[in-house]
């Protein structure tokens, strides 16, 4: 097996010292020095943020929720983004059924690779097609402003790490009331994890 040699000198004594590595040893050492260096180190300075969502327990049979498009909003100085700061994401569009989404079950809604820096506002677009079943009854649930302005929620999340995710966790329970007149509406309580 071929050695290579490494001379050191000694400063106290200027005395040649040899020391001998393995060509295996020295590929293992640069490999792993590589390996750290790369995982360390964003070259493209972003970050991929995933959000998902979960719900709290509710006593209804079913909550649907449209959701149409997920957007976050970076700080005002954000270089790559458009409509006043708002990014929109890869959002898996759905109705999604809240009730199905306890217990520590979550779903992906919305993924994008951002510049790294602070989300500052979510945002959910929804579409029309919401409903809350009580006692095996359809009823319609409206969101005032849901398909508009949408559903926003203010944070402040550092984006750090190469892979950010961020769990909202959608209350349907304190979420949707019950009017006077019968409908149910929904005012979201909205916790991010």
């Amino acid at each position: 097996m071929h050695q290579i040699g490494m001379v050191l000198y000694s400063s106290s004594t200027n005395k040649k010292k040899s020391m001998n590595f393995k060509i295996p040893t020295l590929i293992a050492l640069i490999t792993a020095t590589t390996f750290f260096v790369a995982c360390n180190k964003d070259e493209t300075g972003n970050s991929t943020l995933n959000v998902r969502l979960t719900d709290a327990p509710a006593a209804m049979d079913s909550v649907f929720v449209d959701i149409r498009e997920v957007r976050v909003k970076m700080t005002s100085d954000s270089s790559n983004s458009n409509n006043d700061g708002w990014i929109t994401l890869s959002t898996n569009a759905g109705i999604y059924n809240l009730l199905e989404l306890q217990n520590g079950n979550d779903t992906l809604l919305g993924t994008a690779s951002i510049p790294t820096g602070t989300v500052k506002q979510l945002r959910f677009i929804l579409g029309n097609q919401n409903r809350v079943v009580v006692s095996d009854t359809s009823y319609p649930l409206t969101i005032p402003s849901g398909s508009e302005s949408g559903l926003k929620i203010n944070l402040s999340k550092d984006l750090r790490a190469s892979l950010e995710t961020l769990v909202i966790d959608f209350d349907a329970a304190l979420s949707i009331r019950r009017e006077n007149d019968g409908t149910y509406k929904l005012r979201p309580v909205l916790r991010v994890r």
